[in-house]
């Protein structure tokens, strides 16, 4: 039978050497090329872990060692070890102990009586995968974290049913002045305004059933203030501590919608001025035309100068009139968009 030609780097904690020489046989028969470090004694072993430890791939550990044994000495061990697996190989089955090793932190519990090179070969690979996995679901969820409490937008973890606040980020805390332990005591009906919680409640239930992106539109949210600001939302579903719920990102678009809305004024007021332009300085200015044409033919027509003169005033100032109001509203859409700007 082939050799795994992969490279094991193994500390053995074993003070019986007629043991300790059976675990090297083990590992040489499954592994080409072991590096096996021994230690007899605790003191030994942590002076290897010290110096060496990781290089160490998986530890092996008796529980009987002649300075420290037992569960003192597994919960020592474990925090020296930290992220590298440690294997419990004992001469004593003990069924409630070894659960309670494997929920201290050992990897497995093998008892020396039913070790063979076949079963310490197949609980090292599987240690050390299963510690490989562990290690990288706890830089996942370290990096989803980060991302959660560090975001410079405001996020929550809601109760997928109630929508209760499972957990809030700094940036939340801050934008709407509710403290952490404030945030879950509510659920997002809480500082949502009356008139927008159907559609919230409608929007929010209508996703509970997908996973992906959902957008759910721009709701009112109430700060602890009492002030209300226009937030676009977001979210995604999850399972949070093993429930399901639901993360959201909140986007504060008050500022926005405020200038879209003085722009949207602002055009407004332009159609108005245009409409004047186009219409009503019309009328003042074709009498006038009417008036000249009149003045030019004077001599061949029966009409009064002077009627004529006070009919061209007339039209004048009423045109005069309409440019200066034009004028006038041209200078408050320059006043109100200095302002909001």
């Amino acid at each position: 039978m082939l050799k795994d030609q992969n490279k094991y780097s193994v500390l053995v904690i074993e003070d019986n050497e007629g043991d300790l020489a059976l675990i090297e046989d083990y590992l040489m028969d499954k592994i080409a090329v072991p590096d096996i470090v021994r230690a007899r004694n605790l003191r030994e072993a942590k002076l290897a872990l010290r110096d060496q430890g990781p290089s160490f791939q998986v530890v092996l550990l008796d529980l009987s060692l002649p300075d420290k044994s037992g569960e003192e000495l597994l919960n020592e061990m474990n925090a020296l070890c930290r992220d590298i697996p440690l294997i419990v190989l004992t001469g004593y089955s003990n069924t409630p102990f070894s659960i309670r090793a494997l929920s201290i932190g050992a990897s497995d519990y093998l008892v020396k009586d039913d070790l063979t090179a076949a079963s310490l070969y197949k609980s090292i690979v599987y240690s050390i995968e299963r510690k490989r996995i562990t290690l990288e679901l706890k830089d996942s969820e370290k990096r989803y974290s980060d991302l959660f409490h560090l975001s410079p937008q405001p996020m929550w973890v809601e109760d997928l049913k109630t929508l209760q606040f499972l957990n809030v980020n700094a940036a939340a805390v801050e934008g709407y002045g509710y403290s952490a332990e404030e945030f879950l005591s509510m659920s997002i009906l809480d500082i949502i305004p009356p008139e927008d919680i159907t559609t919230v409640r409608e929007a929010f239930c209508a996703s509970g059933q997908s996973q992906g992106l959902h957008r759910h539109g721009i709701f009112g949210i109430r700060k602890k203030n009492g002030d209300i600001i226009k937030v676009d939302i977001q979210s995604n579903v999850i399972s949070f501590r093993g429930k399901p719920a639901r993360v959201v990102l909140s986007n504060d678009v008050t500022e926005r919608i405020s200038y879209i809305r003085a722009i949207e004024q602002q055009n407004k007021r332009l159609r108005e001025i245009a409409w004047a332009q186009s219409h009503l300085v019309r009328a003042p200015l074709t009498r006038m035309m009417g008036v000249i044409e009149l003045l030019r033919n004077f001599n061949h027509l029966d009409i009064d100068r002077e009627q004529l003169m006070d009919s061209l005033m007339d039209s004048a100032v009423e045109l005069d009139e309409l440019i200066r109001e034009i004028s006038r509203k041209t200078e408050r859409i320059e006043v109100n968009s200095d302002h909001e700007s």
